[in-house]
C-alpha cells in the first residue's frame, strides 16, 4: 500500500489514532509471532506457512511504520515484539497443531478488531486508509481460514492456550490504544 495518497496521520481523530496505534502494535506482534515460529520449528510445512504469512504481516507493519508519526506509535513496541516472539515460539514447541490453532485464535480476534473500525473509518472519509484496513482484514481472514483448515482436534491444554491467546490479544489492544 502506498501511504503517499493517504491523508496525514496527524489529522486522525483521537479515537482513530488509538485504533491505528493498536493496529501498528498488533502488526508488530504478528511479525514477531512468525519470527518466533521460524526460530523454533523445523517442520517444513510450518516453516513455509510462517515464511509466507510473515511477508504479508511485514507489508502491513511497513504501512503503519511509514504512515504513522513517531508520536502515534505505541511506546510499548519492545513488549509487543517479545510477546509475539514468545507466542510464536511456544506454539512452535507444541508442534504443527499448536501453531495452526494459535494463528487461528489470533487472527479470529484481529479480524473482529479490524471490522470494528469500519464505521469510524467511513466517517473519517479517507478512502485510501479505509481500503488499506479492509485489505489487511481480508488478509488476516485468509490467514485465519488457512490455519483453521489445517488445525485438527484440540486437547484441553491447547483449548486453554487458545483462550489465553485470544484474551491476551484483546488486552494488548486495550493497552496499545492508549500507550
Amino acid at each position: 500500500m502506498n501511504t503517499a495518497s493517504l491523508q496525514s496521520a496527524s489529522t486522525l481523530p483521537a479515537h482513530l489514532a488509538g485504533e491505528m496505534r493498536s493496529n501498528h502494535a498488533g502488526e508488530t506482534g504478528a511479525v514477531w509471532i512468525y519470527k518466533g515460529v521460524l526460530a523454533i520449528s523445523r517442520d517444513a510445512e510450518i516453516r513455509a506457512f510462517a515464511e509466507h504469512h510473515l511477508v504479508t504481516e511485514q507489508t502491513h507493519l511497513d504501512f503503519f511504520e511509514n504512515w504513522l508519526t513517531s508520536r502515534q506509535k505505541s511506546l510499548l513496541l519492545p513488549l509487543w515484539r517479545v510477546s509475539g516472539f514468545v507466542l510464536g515460539s511456544v506454539s512452535a514447541l507444541g508442534g504443527r497443531h499448536w501453531v495452526y490453532a494459535s494463528i487461528e485464535a489470533v487472527e479470529t480476534f484481529v479480524v473482529k478488531h479490524y471490522e470494528s473500525q469500519y464505521a469510524a473509518l467511513n466517517a473519517y472519509g479517507d478512502v485510501e486508509l479505509t481500503a488499506a484496513i479492509h485489505q489487511f482484514c481480508n488478509d488476516e481472514a485468509d490467514h485465519r481460514d488457512e490455519a483453521g483448515g489445517a488445525a485438527h482436534a484440540r486437547s484441553s491444554l491447547l483449548k486453554v492456550w487458545c483462550w489465553v491467546v485470544g484474551f491476551g490479544s484483546e488486552q494488548a489492544v486495550k493497552v496499545a490504544r492508549r500507550v
